[in-house]
């Protein structure tokens, strides 16, 4: 069968004693999460959710998420992921393109939603801890799993291009198992009793492949942290016993700014994976030689479901996100659509292979872009060197990487020109230690109005989600080209 759902199902025949999901001091054996799981799937079914349809999820951390996505799973409906951080102009736009029919929410993201659900006709469910247990205890279990076709509609995960409008990319059930299966088997070499370090989104491609389905493909043990923290993560590697801690770069370096984070017991870590964007070598060296810990670093998008390329631990070049993982094809293109031969030449990153997603949601122009010749074009620019390993050297696109999230400069450039006093704005990265790149912004006022700017960064910050506001607003004049383009090159904040 190819249907995802029927990892858990299986586990729960397996491994059914064993501790699929933790978060503190809640814990819930395979048999536990798949009858919960079985429970909630007769709920939607009566809310008339059936094969095919679409399904999102609003939530942090917490052990609901997997509860609720394995009973999307094993309906044959489709799971949409969102950012709980999200708006709810921003969710409106999703669950409208999407047709979502039930919207999944836990109780302290609701209010957003409800707005969104009333403007699309989206079902929305409040998860309320507490009351959310008792609804599962009274409906029978969903005892079968619908078989679904391998080029069937998984997850649909929306992630933005230049032109800041939100893009579902689809990922099939053949694009997730292949994903998970390779991840587990050739990268992480997860086995029952692994524990995983759970503090990546869990609404977000990396977090959810490659810790929550790997861990539960695997007979792992997925240990959740629904907001991250640096003095929580080291607790939890010592007390929890993680053998494979998974974060993107930011969460590395916060955990070496802990004075003790070195007198830390690691002695179950077994892998550290870091994703996201580049990991700073000085970083990877030092969690590594603190910790006692191999740290190996990986490529991907949600594209690509997520993961494309990867370092092994047998040979690994820190700085290099790998070489391209089984199933799966790189090449470096230039800008006429030639392939490059020559190594430590820069080119653009396409990937084909049964990562690779199977099209941008109602929107076939953007497909065609980005498959152009059979290939995925992910306009990152890399060279690759003798020994088949790829180093990412620039971006095509302006987007912004903040602490692992995506935040594309448009978007923000959108609402600030609602501002009465804005004339012109540009929003670029701004090198940041903590967060990788900070968002910024350089604002021309209109003439004869005044602002502050703080009183800028707060008019954003009401109109979209918390991780893409500027944090830093500038003003004066845009620097221009000839023809009057604004050059965000020569912008420095």
């Amino acid at each position: 069968m190819t249907n995802i759902a029927v990892w858990l199902a299986e586990r729960a025949t397996k491994t059914p004693d064993l501790i699929a999901i933790k978060q503190g001091e809640v814990t819930l054996t395979y048999a536990v999460l798949n009858q919960a799981a079985a429970r909630f799937a007769t709920r939607l079914t009566e809310l008339g959710v059936g094969a095919g349809d679409r399904v999102s999820i609003i939530m942090p951390n917490v052990a609901y998420f997997p509860i609720v996505y394995n009973a999307i799973e094993r309906l044959g409906a489709v799971v949409v992921p969102l950012n709980p951080l999200l708006k709810a102009g921003e969710i409106e736009y999703a669950w409208r393109d999407a047709e979502v029919k039930v919207g999944v929410v836990f109780a302290s993201f609701a209010e957003e939603a409800t707005k969104a659900g009333a403007a699309t006709g989206t079902q929305v469910v409040p998860v309320v801890p507490g009351e959310f247990d008792q609804l599962l205890m009274a409906l029978a279990p969903t005892l079968d799993v619908v078989d679904r076709a391998g080029s069937d509609e998984c997850v649909i995960f929306y992630t933005s291009g230049t032109t800041g409008r939100p893009k579902g990319a689809v990922l099939t059930h053949d694009n997730i198992r292949t994903n998970v299966t390779t991840t587990r088997e050739t990268l992480f070499s997860i086995e029952a009793g692994d524990v995983i370090f759970g503090g990546l989104p869990l609404f977000h491609c990396f977090g959810q492949t490659c810790a929550m389905n790997t861990a539960i493909s695997g007979g792992a043990t997925l240990d959740l942290l629904p907001r991250f923290d640096p003095v929580e993560a080291l607790r939890m590697i010592a007390e929890d016993g993680i053998t494979i801690f998974m974060g993107v770069p930011s969460m590395f370096v916060a955990v070496l700014q802990v004075p003790e984070h070195a007198q830390t017991d690691a002695s179950k870590l077994r892998l550290a994976v870091s994703g996201g964007s580049s990991l700073p070598v000085e970083v990877l060296h030092g969690f590594e030689r603190d910790l006692g810990v191999t740290v190996l670093e990986g490529y991907g998008l949600s594209e690509t479901s997520p993961v494309a390329s990867f370092n092994r631990a047998e040979q690994a070049k820190p700085g290099s996100i790998g070489t391209p993982i089984r199933g799966v094809e790189f090449c470096l293109q230039n800008a006429d659509g030639n392939t490059i031969t020559d190594v430590d030449t820069i080119g653009e990153i396409c990937i084909r292979g049964e990562n690779v997603m199977k099209e941008y949601l109602n929107n076939p122009d953007a497909t065609a872009e980005a498959m152009r010749g059979g290939w995925f074009h992910t306009g990152d620019l890399a060279v690759v060197d003798s020994d088949g390993f790829y180093f990412i050297k620039d971006r095509k696109k302006d987007m912004i990487l903040r602490n692992g999230y995506n935040v594309y400069p448009r978007e923000v450039e959108e609402i600030l020109y609602t501002h009465p006093a804005v004339a012109e704005a540009a929003v670029v990265a701004v090198p940041n230690e903590s967060v990788g790149e900070e968002v910024g912004a350089l604002v021309t006022l209109r003439e004869g109005t005044q602002a502050t700017e703080q009183e800028i960064i707060d008019f954003v910050k009401e109109r979209i989600a918390s991780y893409k506001y500027p944090r830093i607003v500038r003003f004066g004049a845009l620097p221009k080209g000839p023809t009057g383009k604004i050059l965000k090159r020569s912008i420095t904040l």
